[in-house]
């Protein structure tokens, strides 16, 4: 393998955009049709659903160029460009959930608060971003939120969210600029940079992970609490990153790039996959059974939900893919070394894993439809679809600005390219 391999472009192929822009018109449509539809609510809690979603994958980009530095790892050299163009792409998907929260925070319908008296509500995040909420003789006081207001008030949500987002982006965008400058003037300089900035990110974002969690995702359910829910969350979205990292590998396997990529390459993927998903089955299981044998009501009140009868079957459909599906196709090497095996893999957990995001959003947003088959309907596939189509067209603009497919200069490429199991 010499230098010039490595720096065929990728083209963005005309079909290829084709399919992104059709898909991203499906999702506007859906949108469309949620909000013209009367399901407003259920249409922003999908979008929040999706826009977490984006943000969780480009952030395992950063998060997976930062340890691929501090553990001096060789075997990941050879696909940094994937992740990196995830860390690329943050900034972009940072703003669209940032438009969504807002939107949903500052549109407001008229329905009943937690003491059942019809009030003014935002469409997310009701519970503790409405008005009066924090007043005693307010109609809508709630002593719970009241308690909770040094926290969730939206300055500081603000200035947390922004904050954090604009961080992750920060040391995404200078370790991919410190990787291009590697391959641009060779030598050590730019590596040891990465280094320095991977391991200051990670003690940072380890410590604020949790706190970006808490306050998109749990704080839906704000007099519901669990500190095993960031790093529930965190598992998640490694476990996705690798699968949509692993489907990118054999996306473009398939169109006839990365040819030093092999099925070591591959089976190491799968590894990661498998393991990330058993750790998520451990921290899923742990947090329910820490709350089911308490029975403390502030705890169990959020399984309580997500077992009645429109949930239920949703909850441990959650449960089957996300654990029985890497369990049982891909925990043999041979199950890791084929690409059909690998692929349908992958593609069952990215909806797997959007399932157990979507067990997280609605029951505390829209709660409980007419019945089980009606909670998943044309808008939620329909915002799938689109955002999906979103992130495809982005990766795949941002990887055709590439002028190399590899960081040809990295001290460890070469190490990658002989990568054994």
């Amino acid at each position: 393998m010499t230098i010039s391999d490595f720096d065929t472009p990728f083209i963005f192929k005309r079909k290829a955009k084709v399919y992104c822009l059709l898909m991203i018109a499906l999702g506007i449509t859906g949108i469309t049709y949620g909000f013209l539809s009367g399901y407003a609510e259920r249409t922003f809690a999908n979008l929040l659903l999706m826009g977490y979603y984006l943000v969780t994958v480009c952030l395992f980009g950063v998060c997976f160029c930062a340890i691929e530095y501090i553990s001096q790892s060789g075997w990941s050299v050879s696909i940094l460009r994937i992740p990196q163009i995830f860390a690329r792409i943050l900034p972009a998907t940072a703003l669209v959930l940032l438009v969504i929260i807002t939107a949903g925070i500052f549109t407001t319908h008229t329905g009943k608060n937690e003491a059942g008296i019809q009030t003014v509500l935002p469409y997310l995040y009701k519970l503790w971003a409405l008005k009066g909420v924090t007043t005693p003789g307010n109609v809508n006081y709630d002593a719970v939120i009241a308690g909770k207001a040094g926290y969730l008030n939206l300055p500081f949500f603000y200035i947390r969210l922004i904050g954090l987002l604009g961080l992750y982006s920060i040391a995404g965008g200078l370790l991919v600029k410190y990787s291009f400058n590697e391959d641009r003037n060779g030598g050590m300089a730019n590596y040891k940079k990465s280094f320095r900035l991977s391991a200051l990110f990670m003690v940072f974002f380890f410590f604020t992970v949790p706190l970006f969690v808490f306050d998109t995702i749990m704080s839906l359910d704000a007099h519901w609490f669990s500190t095993l829910f960031g790093w529930y969350n965190l598992s998640g979205f490694l476990a996705t990153g690798f699968t949509v990292t692993t489907l990118m590998v054999i996306y473009l396997q398939e169109a006839g790039y990365l040819p030093w990529v092999t099925k070591n390459h591959l089976h190491t993927l799968g590894v990661l996959i498998f393991g990330f998903s058993i750790f998520w089955t451990y921290l899923w299981f742990e947090q329910l059974l820490l709350m089911f044998y308490s029975n403390l009501p502030e705890e169990a009140v959020y399984f309580y939900l997500r077992w009645e009868p429109e949930f239920n079957c949703w909850f441990w459909l959650n449960m089957t893919i996300n654990f029985c599906v890497p369990f049982f196709a891909i925990m043999s090497r041979d199950a890791k070394l084929k690409v059909d095996v690998m692929k349908i893999t992958c593609i069952l957990l990215i909806f797997g894993h959007w399932l157990d995001y979507w067990q997280m959003i609605m029951p505390g947003t829209t709660g409980p439809q007419a019945h089980w088959y009606s909670e998943i309907g044309i808008i939620e596939a329909a915002t799938f679809i689109g955002f999906v189509g979103l992130f495809c067209y982005m990766a795949l603009y941002s990887l055709s600005k590439l002028k190399a497919l590899a960081p040809k200069n990295h001290p460890f490429l070469q190490e990658s390219l002989r990568h054994q199991n």
